[in-house]
């Protein structure tokens, strides 16, 4: 008989339960904070009721996930970071720009050992975007982290893909050539970020949404319509902001200039 001591450690007890009415307003702070890749109120809730499901508290959504073409992801250290405290456990073996090769293990799945380099990389179509010349050993890594995990113990991931992948697999859209009518649920608020950040002048602006709105034909009510408003709203105190700067600028320099005039 064995004297071996086994130590079992207890599963983590769920978050308690966040109400609705509360999810809404933290998912307004997230939205307007602009720092965790979510544009709009309804993206953040959506994130946090998936939380939720998962037994985590809804604020850990901005934390880990990201909103990448429309699509959620789970980050690439969560992702992680949950394999490992599942049980799983991970051995880097190469680390740099070339290659990225690592062994995960898990009691319940087992153990592989997953490679990815560069001429994998290539061959898979990937190696000739921007990101990939640009960083290709995290790259590499988000790839690696991704297929382990997902092969040895799958449950953890929740059928998410890391922002890395989504990137590669959305295809690059083709250039407009003639101008047509889309109707409003083909569309997605992402396809408008680039458009409305261009602006610099919030007549402008209104003038845009309301072209958008009439050519549309979308109405109050609308969640499409609604979200541009949100969005150009936040852009409209943006530009705001801006303009004020720049008043107390110029001012500011123009009262060291008389300060200045009164000194000589």
């Amino acid at each position: 008989m064995s004297n071996e001591m086994v130590i079992h450690q207890p599963a983590p007890a769920p978050a308690p339960m966040i109400p609705y009415g509360d999810m809404e307003r933290m998912a307004a702070v997230i939205a307007q904070s602009g720092l965790f890749g979510v544009r709009h109120p309804t993206q953040a809730l959506a994130l946090m009721l998936i939380a939720q499901a998962e037994g985590l508290h809804p604020a850990t959504a901005a934390r880990d996930y990201h909103v990448i073409q429309g699509r959620p992801a789970l980050k690439t250290d969560a992702m992680l970071a949950r394999f490992q405290a599942a049980g799983g456990r991970v051995q880097w073996h190469e680390y740099s720009d070339v290659v990225v090769a690592a062994t995960f293990s898990h009691p319940a799945g087992g153990a592989v050992r997953i490679d990815w380099d560069m001429a994998r990389a290539k061959a898979a179509g990937l190696a000739g975007k921007d990101v990939w010349r640009q960083y290709p050993r995290a790259m590499l890594r988000a790839r690696v982290i991704s297929e382990g995990i997902r092969t040895v113990y799958p449950g953890v991931l929740s059928g998410m893909y890391t922002p890395e992948e989504i990137r590669d697999m959305t295809p690059p859209k083709a250039p407009v050539v003639e101008t047509v009518t889309v109707p409003s649920n083909a569309l997605d608020v992402a396809d408008y970020d680039a458009t409305i950040e261009k602006f610099n002048d919030a007549s402008s602006l209104r003038e845009w949404l309301i072209r958008e709105r009439d050519c549309h034909g979308w109405k109050n009510g609308d969640p499409l319509y609604e979200a541009l408003k949100e969005i150009c709203k936040e852009r409209v105190e943006q530009i705001k902001a801006a303009e004020r700067a720049e008043m107390i600028r110029v001012a500011d320099e123009e009262m060291k200039a008389v300060i200045a005039e009164g000194i000589e």
